[in-house]
């Protein structure tokens, strides 16, 4: 828990992601990784050297037409104070069974984030922290390279100028395992995604191709967030 809260401060302070007075909605998908970052930011506000109010959002993609019951995560925001809002939607429907998507990943990305804007401004915040830690940074700049030929990856920070909205992920610095340990380690709730793609992604192809590297080339996802630093790419 120390640890991950040093990393999350490390990258805080160096990407001046959190300032005093910032109203700041955590993406809460239910997943490892967005409770681990909605947990330790709680925490956080104890002691953080800039004050900020903190609030949770989670989509509701409606896979299958259902309703995915988040319970337990209306109750872990109760736990440590958050206010906590279920946008409900229709992703998952329209992606799957109205559009049958072969390669889904991509359109459901765009609508999410949308959505998701949009819930932010609602809730009238003007940070929007999302989960994505250094496995996911470095995985990133693999598809782009293999993929699509080019250097680039998402950045710690970003500003929405159409929404008004600045993302932060101020986990950039925390390796997955950290997630891991910080939900198993505290107890927390999870909530399995129900998207019929989970597992079978070209990021999962990634994550796997990197594991590989590593065998051989120890440190590799190190090496790759070193390179994206020095080179300053994105904002890193």
């Amino acid at each position: 828990m120390q640890k991950m809260m040093s990393y999350m401060r490390s990258a805080m302070e160096r990407y001046q992601m959190i300032e005093d007075g910032d109203r700041v909605a955590v993406g809460l998908s239910g997943g490892k990784d967005s409770v681990a970052l909605l947990y330790c930011l709680a925490k956080m506000r104890a002691f953080y050297p800039h004050s900020f109010e903190l609030f949770a959002v989670t989509l509701d993609m409606g896979f299958g037409g259902e309703i995915t019951d988040y319970s337990l995560l209306e109750e872990l925001c109760e736990s440590i104070e958050v206010p906590y809002v279920i946008k409900r939607t229709e992703i998952g429907t329209v992606i799957f069974d109205i559009r049958r998507e072969k390669n889904p990943c991509s359109l459901c990305a765009r609508m999410r984030r949308g959505a998701l804007h949009d819930a932010v401004k609602e809730l009238g915040c003007n940070k929007l922290a999302l989960g994505h830690h250094m496995d996911d940074a470095v995985e990133t700049f693999m598809m782009n390279l293999l993929n699509e030929a080019r250097i680039g990856c998402f950045s710690p920070v970003t500003y929405l100028s159409r929404k008004d909205i600045t993302m932060i992920r101020p986990m950039v610095f925390a390796r997955e395992s950290d997630c891991a340990r910080v939900v198993r380690r505290e107890s927390l709730p999870i909530v399995k995604s129900k998207c019929p793609a989970d597992g079978a992604t070209e990021r999962q192809r990634v994550k796997t191709l990197l594991s590989m590297l590593e065998r051989d080339y120890g440190g590799v996802r190190d090496k790759l967030l070193g390179a994206m630093q020095r080179a300053n790419l994105d904002g890193f």
